[in-house]
């Protein structure tokens, strides 16, 4: 026997037309390219996406095809993404700092019909576009007034051109759930960037419950603020729970220093926020600085890598801040993990709870984990056992777009290849890549940890641990460090600091000091280049 409720797919498009119908005048803000600040509200947002969905069917795209975009957070973006999916098309995230030879890779891959670009990456499409073989057209995201006079893009579009032209009298069309929306590539750190295509079904579920209280915590009264961009792992979902909740979201264009950021915080009355620890990091130095506060900010959400607990403790103790750590990838939409206390935590004392926090979170309903050993047996989840971490779900890719490659083994779970460990109340905290892990004889040492420990020295900017040769133990932790200006700090100073925070047997067999570390084009420390680097260094006295 069925029930008898009405068959109402889940659809991307409800979601913006939820916000226009219920929430029509609720501001959407943006510190847009061009300067200016651009406001608009969610009903004019919808019309707007409408009528770049008419656009788009006028420049030959259909459902199923690609629309690429290079651009920042704003509301045209926004309108893109709710357009191009919402009309059956899949909407392209493209990270521009990507190297360029990966960008015109993802493009060609993924055969985008439309590239939308932004004004900052006219240049960089200028010197590739004779390389991107199946874009028919290129729309250059700002009005007439600022189009470039001087581009070599041959008929470049103009976006507002584009919309002006429509008049927005469009239905969005009954898609089935399941039809792709969306579509964003991994890095590609090792081997070529690989696409994963997001269904209707799976970012509608994965908003659902990343709106929920022990995740984002969003409402209707909120101000949001997703500084992690769009084009990165579809943008944490952040702007479509704005959008289903009927909060106020506020875009940084391509905003990032952290006098602007404290200024759109400020101005904003932003209270929910997301970025990668990087951002914060800044923004903490910049606070402690000029002696300025987070009046308005509630809840930090901070993913894409690992947070010191120091930076975590800072933001509680100093800015009555909550900070959610969170974990998660592209391949999971990416949400997997974030850290909502249990009823147990939440009395715990404030080293106990940071303790907690510190940890990557709890798995969220809609997701399922597990560690397993190398030959797949399952782990424990005692928080002692550590094991390859593993995932499936509602919103995990099962395969890549347009790569014959199988990804899940026989029980239907994805290797994240993260190496992890679980407690007995669910809280999941990562101890490494599984190809950055440090094997020290027949140990595991947490690259991580190691980093995270060493990065709360007030004298270091930033830490990088990697794996060297080591003729007795296979290999031992180098420690990389950049130094706050003027500073400096030997081996020993270092490893007495961190030895009342991690096992002495993880002490790093030496200590370096460069003037900056490799990142990748999502903000990580590039540990494949960093070790080439090192590729020949050898410890003292060896």
């Amino acid at each position: 026997m069925l029930g008898l409720m009405q068959d109402w797919p889940l659809l991307q498009s409800r979601l913006i037309e939820h916000a226009a119908r219920f929430h029509g005048q609720r501001e959407i803000v943006t510190y847009s390219v061009e300067g200016p600040i651009h406001r608009t509200t969610y009903s004019e947002l919808q019309v707007r996406a409408k009528k770049f969905a008419q656009a788009m069917a006028r420049l030959g795209v259909e459902e199923g095809d690609r629309v690429g975009t290079l651009a920042w957070n704003t509301w045209r973006h926004v309108e893109i993404w709710y357009g191009a999916g919402g009309m059956g098309a899949v909407a392209h995230t493209v990270n521009p700092r990507l190297f360029p030879e990966q960008i015109i890779y993802i493009v060609n891959h993924a055969s985008d019909k439309v590239l939308c670009i932004d004004l900052t990456f006219v240049p960089l499409v200028e010197a590739i576009l004779d390389s991107l073989k199946e874009v028919r057209h290129i729309v250059i995201m700002t009005d007439r007034a600022h189009m470039p006079t001087d581009t070599t893009i041959p008929n470049a579009l103009c976006y507002e051109d584009l919309i002006a032209a429509e008049d927005g009298v469009y239905e969005w069309p009954e898609l089935d759930e399941n039809t792709a929306c969306g579509l964003c590539y991994t890095s590609g750190t090792t081997g070529e960037p690989k696409g994963v295509l997001y269904s209707n079904r799976s970012n509608v579920l994965h908003t659902m419950v990343t709106a929920g209280s022990d995740t984002l915590g969003v409402g209707a009264r909120d101000a949001v603020l997703p500084i992690v961009p769009m084009f990165h792992a579809n943008g944490w979902g952040v702007p479509f729970v704005a959008t289903m909740t009927g909060a106020k979201l506020v875009l940084n264009g391509p905003n990032h220093d952290p006098e602007t950021m404290w200024n759109i915080l400020e101005n904003e009355r932003v209270t929910v926020t997301a970025a990668v620890p990087t951002i914060w990091l800044s923004l903490l130095k910049y606070l402690k600085k000029s002696g300025k506060k987070l009046p308005w900010l509630n809840k930090v959400t901070i993913g894409g890598s690992a947070a010191p607990r120091s930076m975590i403790e800072d933001f509680e103790r100093d800015f009555d801040v909550r900070v959610y750590h969170a974990w998660g990838m592209t391949e999971l939409s990416p949400l997997g993990t974030i850290g909502a206390h249990t009823a147990a935590t939440a009395e715990l004392d404030f080293d106990g709870r940071m303790d907690v926090q510190s940890k990557q979170g709890r798995v969220v309903f809609g997701v399922d984990l597990r560690i397993v050993d190398s030959d797949g047996k399952p782990q424990p989840h005692d928080g002692k056992a550590y094991g390859h971490l593993q995932a499936r779900g509602a919103w995990t890719a099962r395969s890549y777009y347009n790569l014959d490659e199988e990804i899940l083994d026989a029980d239907g779970y994805f290797d994240t290849g993260d190496v992890a460990t679980i407690d007995p109340q669910g809280f999941m905290q990562i101890t490494d890549r599984s190809k950055d892990v440090i094997k020290s004889g027949g140990e595991w040492i947490s690259s991580i940890d190691l980093e995270n420990a060493a990065v709360a020295h007030p004298d270091v900017k930033e830490a990088a641990v990697i794996g060297i040769h080591h003729p007795k133990w296979d290999e031992r932790p180098l420690l990389v460090l950049v130094m706050e200006d003027g500073k400096t700090i030997s081996k020993d100073d270092m490893n007495a600091f961190l030895a009342e925070r991690v096992a002495r047997w993880w002490l790093p067999n030496d200590v370096v000091t460069v003037p900056d570390i490799p990142h990748t084009a999502t903000g990580k420390i590039h540990k494949t280049v960093l070790r080439k680097q090192f590729k020949d260094y050898r410890f003292p006295g060896l």
